[in-house]
């Protein structure tokens, strides 16, 4: 298996470290299923359908724990990313290429939500202008990334677990204030469209749940903690390797839960916030009109806690995104630039959707639906790699597993190939 010399793992002959040790580069893929998109997604659905669409949230978060586990256990058992294995199975050149063309446009997909997001928060908290602020969310994204650089994984982590803490705090304060109906949660569980509006929110919904790069990050996450191991091959260093990747992938099931719990609350409560406040509140189908409209409802502690949040959120998804987007180049074109190089080419949509004045909150929508055409792409070639033998050995897939996986991929796929009939069809 390939070693990353870089990375910040685990010896094979030393203790065992504690689980809590172990926990990490799920809580730091799990900022992706926070990122300004979701918010947008989760306000427009819960203002404008109620709990309408409260199944989605919840059976996206389910499918979500099964892909990242999926993702996390490639990573620790190959030692790879699920690019850098593609980059490996894709034997010809212009296949390597448009795969990771699909792939790139998914990821300035999600870096457009992330860099918006901040600069409507940046807006809301301190007037920047729009602009400015998709410059200053770009600048920071790239010293969380230099921390990345040169302390290495855990420091990166610390970070974005910290702003994942903000981010849990700004968007869930408003809830004890105004808390949900319970029967309308309780309807809300019931899987069910109301029109191609509540359709297309339910793509973007997923889109923003269940990210493509997430699934390509949080692989590149565990190799980076945990990939590399010994060169030996002794039955004594067999013996201890089996430890190992026993005791990580025993961690990484509980780093993932852990994550989703926290990413699936604070989704479902932006819906819950939207349903029970917003519904019917004209001009909440956009993040500056949620923001007035919490503070015209619930006092303006409460919408500047919600900007704080949507800040941190660009901030920690921003940086994330960014180290996706590298992660698919190096993988599948063997290619590394410059990440500031790299960073300034994948700001430039979003600083022009900003300069021109398109909309925010429809663009972060938007942005969503893109994602959740690119899952396929990223989730097929994941539950088939872990269900090969040849590439996790001992540690392939259990036919459940697989199982459930091939039911999720069917599921995403179906409801996108719905919602592209519903649009184009204008039913």
């Amino acid at each position: 298996m390939p070693k990353n010399p870089a990375a910040s793992v685990i010896p094979a002959r030393t203790a065992s470290p504690r689980l809590l040790w172990l926990l990490g580069p799920a809580l730091v893929a799990g900022v992706a299923y926070l990122d300004p998109g979701n918010v947008a997604s989760n306000m427009t659905a819960g203002a404008q359908y109620g709990y309408l669409l409260v199944w989605v949230v919840v059976a996206g978060n389910v499918m979500a724990w099964l892909i990242q586990y999926l993702s996390a256990k490639l990573g620790v058992v190959t030692g790879q990313s699920l690019p850098e294995v593609l980059g490996q199975r894709l034997r010809h050149p212009w296949a390597r290429r448009a795969y990771w063309l699909q792939a790139e446009l998914v990821a300035m997909a999600t870096d457009l939500a992330e860099v918006i997001g901040g600069a409507v928060a940046l807006n809301l908290l301190f007037g920047v202008p729009l602009l400015w602020g998709g410059l200053i969310t770009g600048a920071v994204s790239m010293v969380l990334l230099a921390v990345q650089n040169r302390r290495g994984a855990r420091p990166f982590e610390f970070v974005i677990i910290g702003l994942m803490f903000v981010i849990t705090i700004g968007f869930m304060a408003g809830l004890f204030l105004a808390p949900p109906d319970p029967g309308g949660v309780v309807s809300g569980l019931m899987p069910r469209f109301e029109d191609t509006g509540s359709v297309l929110l339910a793509a973007s919904i997923l889109g923003a749940t269940i990210m493509p790069h997430a699934i390509y990050a949080h692989s590149s996450l565990a190799r980076d903690r945990f990939g590399a191991t010994s060169a030996e091959t002794t039955e004594e260093a067999a013996r201890i390797e089996t430890s190992r990747i026993r005791r990580l992938l025993t961690a990484t099931r509980w780093d993932v839960t852990i994550a989703m719990v926290i990413a699936g609350s604070v989704n479902l409560g932006i819906l819950l916030l939207a349903a029970a406040n917003l519904a019917g509140v004209a001009g909440t189908d956009s993040l500056e009109g949620a923001h007035a409209a919490l503070a015209a409802g619930l006092g303006p502690v409460v919408a500047t806690f919600f900007a704080v949040g949507l800040l941190a959120s660009g901030l920690a998804s921003t940086s994330v995104g960014a180290y996706a987007g590298a992660e698919i180049m190096h993988g599948l074109l063997h290619v590394r630039i410059p990440l500031l190089a790299r960073r300034l080419v994948t700001l430039i949509p979003a600083l022009v959707i900003l300069g021109i004045g398109v909309d925010p909150t429809l663009a972060l929508v938007l942005s969503q639906v893109v994602l959740s055409f690119g899952i396929p792409f990223a989730l097929i070639p994941l539950v088939a790699l872990t269900a090969q033998r040849r590439t996790l050995g001992a540690w392939v897939n259990r036919v459940w597993t697989t199982v459930a996986g091939v039911a999720a991929s069917v599921l995403l796929i179906a409801l996108n190939g719905a919602l592209l009939w519903l649009v184009l069809t204008g039913a």
